[in-house]
């Protein structure tokens, strides 16, 4: 039986391959001309490789194809993917800066858009939040916010966030209402103002107008399953900040970037 190399075993090669090399993850992808969250993707097993793209591998880490594509290629280790992502968050670590202006702002907009929906209180706010940032990093490498995020028993909370919704309270941007939702306490937040758009880019509010859609009529209960199985989530240890590079280890339905795509343009 011819034997059939799986993506996972070519990631692991790969890995392998550049390890011996002494390259780091930013050094392949540069020399392959690929993003570094692809090449990210491609270690992982979770993106596939065309002809073309092997024989570019092959060409800078200097191995032979037919060997590679061996049942009994030497080179590979056994290599999880525990070990990838401590590797990578080490190489590029990601330090938020809150931009307290711009928080504010995205508060608003969200609010604008769901505060009145009878399901948005905090719980729901706060993960509405957490996708917009994590999405927007994940799509454009760049921090929305600045947010730091910190997995707690309640969810990946954003920091500062109960001192700046003090700020807007006090200040008349938004409204504190204390009420019931299907017999639990819950605590929301009406606008009284517009958000000020000329804060916001184009492609924020298009991440934000995604999240929006697709999670704001979601129960407290489905959106906090849903941000458990999340990436950032899982391999982020109690109590301490969610690292955002975590991100483009996601998998669908999770992930918003096509890694595929974007290297073959």
């Amino acid at each position: 039986m011819m034997f059939q190399i799986s993506q996972d075993q070519i990631g692991k090669r790969i890995v392998a391959l550049r390890k011996r090399k002494q390259f780091s993850q930013e050094d392949l992808a540069k020399r392959i001309g690929i993003s570094r969250p692809s090449l990210t993707q491609i270690e992982l097993g979770k993106r596939s490789l065309n002809v073309l793209e092997l024989q570019k591998f092959a060409q800078v880490l200097h191995f032979s194809l037919d060997d590679f594509m061996s049942e009994n290629f030497s080179v590979a280790t056994s290599i999880s993917i525990e070990e990838v992502v401590e590797e990578t968050v080490a190489e590029r670590v990601s330090v938020p800066k809150l931009n307290v202006g711009k928080m504010k702002n995205i508060l608003l907009y969200i609010l604008e858009h769901c505060a009145g929906k009878p399901n948005v209180g905090e719980t729901v706010l706060y993960k509405l939040l957490y996708f917009s940032d994590f999405n927007y990093y994940e799509l454009y490498e760049e921090q929305m916010t600045g947010a730091t995020y910190r997995k707690l028993p309640f969810g990946p909370i954003p920091q500062n966030l109960d001192s700046i919704l003090s700020d807007m309270i006090e200040n008349n941007q938004i409204q504190l209402l204390k009420m019931e939702y299907h017999g639990y306490p819950q605590t929301r937040y009406i606008p009284m103002q517009k958000a000020d758009l000329t804060l916001l880019m184009a492609s924020e509010k298009e991440v934000i107008d995604r999240v929006v859609e697709q999670m704001s009529d979601w129960s407290a209960t489905a959106i906090s399953n849903y941000a458990y199985k999340d990436m950032p989530w899982l391999f982020s240890k109690e109590g301490e900040d969610i690292n955002y590079e975590l991100a483009f280890y996601r998998e669908l339905p999770f992930s918003v970037r096509n890694y595929q795509e974007e290297d073959e343009l």
